[in-house]
């Protein structure tokens, strides 16, 4: 429970947590990855020539969405993301913020998906200073109109700990749905006293980039069914052809094992 109160996730999330004792301690099950991958940053000295650092995984969190809006495969409680957070100087952040959306738009085009996006400012409720929030949103706008990418702006729906980039597409019946994002956070690495050493060989504080593409399978498999409305190309088809052969036998032709 530590963890998730150093996070900030206690304070501003817990109503989305689930909770647990474990031998007469409390636990809270996992609601998002980035805690678990800035532990394995700190297990070891980073210099500023390792810098970006860049951890993934396919990593399963749990959620407590509320009954009401459970929605097949687009909104479950058990997810399956394409988790990763790069570790990175300031001077690094508009050229990774970069790398991350065109990773995305590789993928997407896989599936012929035109994704749109969103810049999404501080929320209400949010965590760190207005400084941080300042540094950050600067940061991200600068990365997408350094590419003269077309966005809209979301203003309050950031997450908690940083603004954020949302990539969303339309499905077949005209819906909006959020595919993937990329989060700038200053916080988490200040909560957490992350620290490299630079050239200068004093201590720096280094970025924080959240970063999900497919975002939930689950979600993300339910709109491609409904993009294609079941009709998969053919090189995502579970069943890719079927030979039909005719059993019937030749006229005079006796089948063996017949009467």
């Amino acid at each position: 429970m530590d963890l998730w109160k150093q996070s900030g996730h206690w304070e501003v999330y817990r109503d989305h947590m689930y909770f647990t004792d474990v031998e007469d301690k409390p636990m809270g099950l996992k609601p998002m990855n980035c805690p678990a991958h800035i532990q394995i940053y700190k297990r070891d000295l980073h210099s500023y020539r390792d810098l970006p650092i860049r951890y993934a995984e396919q990593g399963l969190v749990h959620r407590h969405e509320p009954s009401g809006t459970l929605h097949g495969l687009l909104r479950v409680r058990s997810i399956t993301q394409d988790d990763a957070h790069v570790f990175c100087t300031e001077e690094q952040i508009e050229e990774e913020v970069v790398h991350c959306l065109e990773f995305g738009f590789f993928i997407y085009d896989q599936f012929g998906f035109s994704p749109r996006l969103e810049l999404s400012t501080r929320p209400e409720k949010r965590v760190g200073t207005d400084d941080m929030w300042d540094r950050a949103e600067a940061a991200l706008k600068r990365a997408l109109e350094g590419q003269d990418l077309e966005y809209d702006l979301n203003e309050g729906d950031g997450a908690f700990y940083g603004p954020k980039i949302d990539l969303h597409m339309t499905d077949a019946i005209g819906r909006s749905w959020q595919l993937g994002t990329v989060q700038l956070d200053y916080y988490m690495p200040e909560r957490f006293e992350l620290a490299y050493t630079g050239a200068d060989n004093a201590e720096h504080r280094p970025v924080m980039i959240h970063r999900a593409l497919m975002g939930s399978f689950e979600r993300f498999i339910g709109i491609l069914i409904e993009h294609y409305a079941g009709e998969f190309p053919l090189w995502l088809a579970p069943v890719q052809a079927a030979v039909l052969a005719d059993q019937r036998s030749p006229p005079g032709l006796r089948v063996r094992g017949g009467r």
